[in-house]
């Protein structure tokens, strides 16, 4: 049967554009979007009517916290204070260890992973918090959120993260633990788990290789990255080009800057996605004014992942959003941290980038488009990020009726100004109903809070253990305000 969900607004896509539709419908059959139109809905369609309300494509973010947060630990620190919440040598040097069991992992993925589903995103290629673990993530935790991908119909584009060193302080100063035998074990895991996935030919579940940060990866497991990505077609997303303590880190030890590291060791390509590419010729505090890196990143068929409102809440801004559209980059969305919200993301990321480098730095419609069809070039997947015959059934609805959105104008402007992704109620992946009025069908989401809730006290708890003084959370971690219990307050 044909199906078919309508809204007060739709963002369709014909002739290479987005465009909006009022009143209109999306009507589907399987997996596929089959018409886009105004005013009635095909005979004979079953319609889900969701009023006043915005269906865009379906939500893609490349840089997806499948995890909990560490942002909301260390984001308020100053940088010193910040710098030593990583871990000390003698821990990363000794015998470091999961802090949570496999189990207590999983508790991580599903909060993640429904915390993504409920803000809207359908596609998603995870990230996880490495500072929790013994090392590497495996492939065995890998294998269980392709699983629960599949079975709560999102698409994931996984695999374990590798690493050959881990950052780490000593008497105060950011340094290095090398192990380049586990970065080496770390991509044997990866390239099993992606040949698993691609002898499984899953639509919903596709392989991709996730080194961690520049800094933490030797050369040599670079070029191997490399190599294997070509051998197998596979998609790498190096974070790179983030900090300029990253530039400087690499300019010591290899005497070259870290885009001229990616190009040598033969990731830079149209395979490569680079979370952030903050730190290129473009930013003010470098001199590159006639933009070359950016240029290079071009030519090359890089995708840039932006992640707006994490570089804000860590004090940073992209130079600029346009700059590097502008320069033919293609540019995509991550979330990065909790919450996982594109919307607050374009509305922080678009804002932000006017007070620092003008009106013309961004739009909002350009932000739109890096969440769908940006997305869907940097995975190459052009049946993706759009609403049109023939593409895949991907769908997100943002609800505009809570008296709190105000009235409308714009539908885009009125929901990013006015709203949030929590304004999310509905969405579909490949014409599967996933989102139901604000619900995942079958996950109990008071409890996956709760034992979320519990998992987080251990995260905490272990970065005491790390601490190279060995203080207590509450030293770690001071509250807001000093915390009075057990006392009576006022009174005669």
């Amino acid at each position: 049967m044909q199906r078919a969900v309508r809204a007060r607004f739709v963002l369709a896509h014909e002739a290479g554009a987005h465009h909006w539709i009022e009143n209109g419908w999306v009507a589907f059959s399987g997996s596929v979007i089959t018409q886009v139109g105004s005013g009635e809905p095909p005979a004979g369609a079953q319609v889900l009517d969701l009023g006043d309300s915005v269906l865009t494509p379906g939500l893609i973010d490349l840089d997806a916290l499948v995890d909990i947060d560490h942002l909301i630990l260390d984001a308020h620190h100053d940088p010193a204070h910040a710098r030593e919440l990583v871990g000390s040598v003698e821990y990363w040097g000794g015998s470091p260890r999961d802090v949570l069991d496999a189990e207590q992992r999983h508790t991580l993925r599903k909060f993640g992973l429904a915390e993504l589903a409920l803000h809207g995103i359908t596609t998603y290629m995870p990230i996880a918090s490495e500072i929790h673990l013994g090392w590497n993530e495996s492939a065995d935790e890998m294998r269980a959120l392709a699983e629960l991908t599949e079975e709560w119909g999102l698409r994931g584009y996984l695999g374990p993260s590798y690493r050959s060193a881990v950052g780490a302080v000593a008497d105060g100063e950011r340094t290095f633990v090398e192990r380049p035998e586990e970065g080496e074990r770390g991509l044997d895991q990866a390239l099993a788990f992606a040949d698993e996935m691609l002898a499984r030919d899953s639509d919903l579940v596709r392989p991709v290789l996730l080194p961690c940060r520049i800094e933490t990866i030797t050369p040599a497991l670079m070029e191997r990255t490399a190599e294997e990505s070509a051998r197998r077609g596979l998609l790498v997303r190096l974070h790179s080009l983030q900090q300029p303590w990253e530039r400087a880190v690499i300019l010591e030890r290899h005497g070259i800057t870290p885009l001229d590291l990616i190009e040598r060791t033969g990731l830079l390509n149209e395979r490569l996605l680079v979370p952030h590419a903050l730190w290129t010729d473009r930013h003010p505090q470098l001199s590159g004014e006639e933009g070359v890196d950016l240029g290079r990143l071009a030519a090359a068929g890089v995708s840039v992942v932006h992640c707006p409102l994490t570089t804000f809440r860590y004090g940073d801004v992209l130079t600029t959003f346009n700059d590097l559209r502008d320069a033919g980059i293609t540019m995509a969305l991550g979330t990065d941290s909790f919450p996982p919200d594109l919307i607050r993301g374009m509305d922080v990321g678009l804002h932000s980038a006017r007070v620092c480098h003008g009106h013309g730095a961004a739009e909002l419609s350009g932000y739109m488009e890096a969440a769908t069809t940006g997305g869907a070039a940097a995975l190459r997947r052009p049946d993706l990020g759009r609403l049109e015959e023939g593409a895949a059934a991907d769908m997100t609805a943002f609800s505009l009726q809570d008296f709190r959105d105000g009235v409308i104008e714009d539908p885009l402007r009125t929901l990013v100004l006015n709203g949030t992704a929590r304004n999310a109620t509905d969405t579909f992946v490949g014409g599967r109903h996933v989102v139901q009025d604000g619900r995942i069908p079958g996950v109990d989401l008071d409890a996956l809070r709760q034992e979320a809730q519990e998992v987080f006290a251990l995260l905490r708890a272990g970065y005491t253990r790390r601490d190279a003084r060995g203080r207590r959370q509450d030293v770690l971690f001071p509250p807001t305000f000093p915390v009075r219990r057990g006392e009576a307050f006022g009174g005669a």
